[in-house]
């Protein structure tokens, strides 16, 4: 991605986080999935129970992603349209 185009996703991103409480659930609820696998993937050995809620965290984490995408998205064609 440009780096100008990197520059104003980032700071929609910012003005979400602001001013949209769902996009900071989404994007908390990110972070905290995000700290579990860290510390999954962290492990030398992971149980099977812990390799499926590896897998399950990851595909959260990727949804929740999208979401947050989409809601992007969506906030710069408005502003395109506006």
């Amino acid at each position: 991605m440009p780096r100008m185009d990197r520059n104003i996703e980032e700071e929609i991103k910012a003005h979400l986080m602001q001013t949209n409480e769902r996009f900071r659930e989404l994007h908390l609820q990110h972070l905290e999935y995000d700290r579990i696998v860290h510390e999954l993937e962290n492990k030398h050995v992971l149980t099977d129970q812990e390799e499926i809620e590896e897998h399950r965290l990851k595909k959260l984490k990727l949804h929740l992603k999208d979401e947050m995408e989409q809601m992007v998205s969506e906030y710069r064609l408005a502003s395109a349209g506006a």
